[in-house]
């Protein structure tokens, strides 16, 4: 129990240098909030005429998309951010330190985890103003933002490994856009999955996106309470399955972020 505390300690003060550090670069957090922005202008002044979303106007229909896309783009700032810090040998500096080997890990995902709480609230910010809403109560409300939250944290350790076993951060830049890019638009994030063709409407259908994206979307009551539900059962039951996705994330790459940790500095 000691090492536990003592690991969640050294990890908090981890996560407070990460804290730091965005600000004194804000640049870290503008532009980690200037994407998702521009695309819920892009996708509700530009795309939206054309796109339509019986019973329920697309704007709101967007903004839990566009919540669960940014969720997983900010994940990726741990893997970088991890990259970073093994390319620059800060790393290495830790390891002089009498702490926990795993606080490292538990202080990038914290600090991002907290990164991606504030983006959460300026894109809610920014939905509001064209036009989303919410239609269902505050503790509704609260558990679709915590649910989103709870994903993002849950793919941060899953960027960890792949910053880990990368360790360059322009590498990894490229090869997690590469991922996560078909996994968030062959998604219901910004049309109904029903509306894909053959194969990638069974993707889409089954990508934990989508059933986080449809979690989020009736916790806001952003859904039509007439349409039957989804065909699917990861998105006839999506709260559930997106808590048993991330549950399946968090055991799968938790242990292998801190296996794969403790190999990259025994080198």
């Amino acid at each position: 129990m000691s090492m536990v505390l003592e690991a969640l300690g050294d990890g908090a003060v981890v996560a407070r240098r990460n804290l730091i550090k965005i600000k004194r670069v804000p640049d870290l957090l503008v532009f980690s909030t200037l994407s998702p922005i521009m695309f819920v202008l892009l996708f509700a002044y530009v795309f939206g005429s054309s796109i339509t979303t019986p019973g329920v106007p697309y704007r709101e229909f967007l903004m839990a998309g566009i919540f669960a896309q940014t969720m997983i783009f900010g994940s990726t700032i741990t893997g970088s951010g991890l990259a970073d810090d093994m390319q620059k040998g800060i790393i290495d500096r830790f390891q002089s330190l009498p702490m926990a080997r795993s606080a490292v890990l538990i202080g990038r995902t914290t600090s991002d985890l907290v990164n991606n709480t504030l983006v959460v609230v300026i894109m809610a910010i920014t939905g509001l103003v064209v036009g989303w809403r919410i239609h269902t109560s505050v503790l509704e409300a609260l558990a679709g933002f915590a649910l989103l939250l709870l994903f993002a944290y849950a793919a941060s350790w899953a960027m960890a490994v792949l910053g880990l076993v990368i360790r360059s951060p322009e590498i990894f830049n490229n090869a997690s856009f590469v991922t996560i890019f078909p996994v968030t638009f062959i998604a219901n994030t910004f049309v109904d999955a029903a509306r894909l063709p053959g194969p990638l409407r069974v993707v889409a259908e089954w990508n934990p996106v989508s059933a986080v994206t449809q979690a989020a979307r009736e916790l806001f009551g952003n859904v039509n309470p007439a349409f039957p539900s989804p065909d699917a059962l990861p998105l006839r039951y999506p709260v559930w399955t997106s808590l048993a996705w991330i549950v399946v994330l968090l055991l799968v790459f938790v242990p292998l972020a801190i296996q794969r940790y403790k190999k990259a500095v025994s080198r």
